[in-house]
């Protein structure tokens, strides 16, 4: 279909040619030839040189210089942005309380106890020995949390009770003495003098408590080392110095037991075994309850018992009601 000349006058106009009237339509095709074939291609994002070097001045933000930097710099950005990219950590699950943590025998135990329910001295025990997850006969815990600092001489509770029905464990005595006949008939296990400091100054300690009379507090003097961080040197504190050495055995079997705040004011105690009767754990815990009262520090003038929890091995703590232990 031919082309008339006002198409082609048109077509030279939106080229942005000057066209004249008097123009014939051979100039007109070939005007037109000409500027469509100097038509630069499709321009890229990237800026072209000839226009960077209209644009360049002599200093300033316009210069050579800042104009390269202000490039490298963007350039720097892309990079590191597809650098993090690239490295981008997958999206972490979110953690788990502890109670989803624990086992399937510690939330099944969990399970009977209600949560900030205070509970009577009686009933937590029937729960601790109830809710034991273990199938060894687990020891109860009593942890009392005091109004006290330990930082301070008068309120660093500490002492000793022998649990009126004992603690459950069975412990290897061993005894220094002149009289080795006598720790032997009272229930020691080891019993001696010089002969078993021979031994610990071999390294052979084969027992968990040491009871001493004082004049062999010397000759222990410099295995104060080896026996000190394992709880086993002899303190007159603790009743293993002593001159009634039947008596400190007799407690030691009895179910004697040392306690002291720890640097958070709390009280940690074994009172006994989940096989032992209700009423017996009763007894050890007021025990317990009644020598920390003894020992309340005139400066603790009210709440001197913040709270009261019992436990046993790896089960659920329980709260006590403070008033059931009046």
């Amino acid at each position: 279909m031919p082309v008339s000349k006002q198409q082609l006058i048109n077509d030279a106009k939106k080229l942005g040619l000057v066209v004249e009237p008097s123009m014939k339509m051979a100039d007109l095709r070939l005007m037109i030839k000409a500027a469509t074939d100097k038509k630069p291609a499709k321009e890229t994002p990237e800026v072209k040189s000839e226009n960077i070097e209209d644009t360049v001045a002599k200093a300033g933000k316009r210069s050579a210089k800042a104009i390269k930097g202000a490039v490298d710099q963007a350039a720097k950005k892309i990079k590191t942005e597809e650098l993090k990219t690239a490295q981008a950590k997958p999206a972490q699950k979110p953690i788990r309380s502890k109670l989803e943590r624990r086992s399937k025998g510690y939330k099944k135990a969990a399970a009977k106890l209600e949560a900030n329910k205070l509970y009577a001295l009686d009933e937590a025990i029937s729960l601790a020995k109830t809710t034991s997850p273990v199938k060894f006969d687990a020891s109860v815990e009593l942890h009392i949390n005091l109004s006290v600092d330990p930082r301070q001489a008068d309120q660093n509770i500490r002492d000793i009770v022998v649990l009126p029905a004992g603690n459950g464990k069975t412990l290897r005595i061993a005894t220094l003495s002149d009289d080795p006949k006598t720790a032997q008939a009272a229930g020691a296990d080891l019993a001696g003098g010089d002969e078993l400091i021979a031994q610990i100054d071999k390294g052979v300690i084969d027992f968990d408590i040491l009871i001493a009379t004082p004049n062999f507090m010397p000759k222990l003097g410099k295995y104060a080392r080896v026996l000190g961080p394992k709880g086993l040197m002899p303190n007159p504190k603790s009743g293993t110095v002593t001159n009634d050495i039947k008596k400190a055995i007799t407690d030691a079997k009895g179910g004697r037991v040392e306690y002291r705040v720890d640097s958070a004011g709390i009280v940690h105690l074994a009172i006994g075994k989940v096989s032992f009767e209700t009423t017996g754990l009763k007894d050890n815990v007021m025990a317990i309850i009644t020598s920390i009262r003894a020992n309340k520090p005139s400066s603790v003038k009210s709440n001197y018992f913040k709270a009261v929890y019992l436990t046993n091995t790896m089960g659920p703590s329980i709260n006590v009601d403070l008033a059931s232990l009046d």
